[in-house]
């Protein structure tokens, strides 16, 4: 993929399609890439560096890119390892180049780069301060917890280009291709959705500006339909639904409460809840089922009673939830346990302590496998839900 803006604005990122989990726990099986990008102008703007391991690749890109030419500045969006680690080789290989960053990011260098004398060689830039090049004009705007508190955001407005951080960013390396939006879900979900009052007060600076390209620093640079992805931001970080469904997720040891699960999604089917999902907790992946917990606007969960408490992979479930601020959203609660169960009790405390959330019954409890009663009131439960203009037809 060409993530090349124009002849002025050129791409010198890299794809890493060795690694595993990004930031060693989400699983990336397309890879991921860590994007840079340089301004040639009458000043010359190189914009973030790249992962460790990626140095010689980056550096090799730049020299092609330049020639003889060597960068005036180096715009430091986000301290991140994954974008800062080849700051001091970037600045030794350019020893007249000025780092330009936020003061947050200027007073973290020595965290990350102790032994290295960044005296002199700093500009402080601060929410609206500009920077021309020449024929372009760089404006810098704060991003505080997009998702650091160092955040900085740059548009050139001869080219109405947003270089937006980790804003906008997607899990998967430059060379695959697909639809943006699941990726991109995870990736803002995952790594950002904590932060969705920041993220709105970004996207009202945004609304102030005529965005034509969107370079991010994870991901392919945006150069179509940029309203239709700041309307997905919009509502993934004011926690709104983003389709309206039900997602039923479950957790079973020995396949009791699965099997309830799977029928209760078809009894949904069955009443006119067409779009429904089903989520097995202990076999597919814990971010996704987050992100597809964010995307639909009810969610079942159904879990068994585990030592006394509630079985771990649900617990991690509800845990990621909650560290995502998870809210705004209507939930049903389904229990197993063959003795004093109290998943169901558990699921109910964590989910009525997040905000906007309303449980709908009744709670359905399950002795070891379903029976005549549990499927009563299975259809109970799938009757409210329906019920629910918001997720039927």
């Amino acid at each position: 993929m060409n993530n090349n803006i124009s002849d002025s604005i050129r791409y010198v990122g890299v794809n890493d399609t060795d690694i595993q989990f990004f930031e060693n726990q989400y699983p990336v099986p397309k890879g991921i890439s860590y994007n840079s990008y340089l301004l040639i102008d009458s000043k010359i703007v190189l914009f973030d560096t790249v992962d460790r391991g990626f140095g010689d690749e980056w550096l090799e890109k730049i020299h092609l890119e330049l020639g003889d030419r060597k960068p005036d500045y180096l715009v430091v969006h986000h301290m991140e390892p994954d974008h800062s680690s080849n700051i001091t080789r970037a600045m030794t290989e350019y020893p007249e180049m000025k780092l330009v960053a936020s003061r947050q990011a200027v007073n973290m260098l020595p965290q990350f780069f102790e032994d290295y004398n960044f005296e002199g060689r700093t500009m402080v830039v601060k929410d609206g301060d500009t920077l021309s090049t020449g024929s372009h004009e760089l404006t810098f705007l704060t991003a505080p917890m997009v998702h650091w508190p160092e955040v900085l955001v740059s548009y050139e407005k001869t080219e109405k280009v947003a270089f937006t951080a980790d804003a906008f960013g997607k899990f998967g390396s430059t060379d695959y291709e697909d639809d943006w939006v699941n990726e991109g879900r995870r990736y803002y979900i995952n790594i950002v959705g904590k932060y969705g009052t920041q993220t709105q007060a970004l996207l009202k600076k945004f609304s102030q500006l005529e965005v034509s390209v969107i370079a991010p620093l994870h991901g392919p640079v945006l150069k179509d339909s940029i309203g239709k992805y700041v309307a997905l931001y919009d509502i993934w970080s004011s926690y709104r639904p983003e389709t309206e469904g039900v997602m039923v997720a479950y957790a079973s040891v020995y396949g009791g409460t699965k099997e309830c699960a799977l029928e209760f999604a078809d009894i949904l089917r069955a009443k006119g809840v067409d779009n429904v999902i089903t989520f097995d907790l202990c076999r597919q992946e814990l971010s996704e089922a987050v992100s597809q917990a964010f995307r639909m606007s009810t969610l079942v969960l159904a879990a068994v009673t585990y030592d006394a408490s509630l079985f771990p992979p649900m617990h991690h479930f509800l845990h990621h939830l909650k560290m995502k601020n998870f809210r705004n959203r209507k939930v049903a609660i389904i229990e197993n346990g063959s003795w004093a169960p109290v998943a169901g009790k558990l699921m109910t405390e964590t989910m009525s302590s997040l905000p906007d959330i309303t449980i709908i019954p009744p709670m359905i409890t399950i002795k070891s496998r379903m029976n005549g009663a549990t499927r009563e009131a299975m259809n109970q439960l799938a009757e409210a839900i329906a019920a629910d203009g918001k997720v039927s037809d």
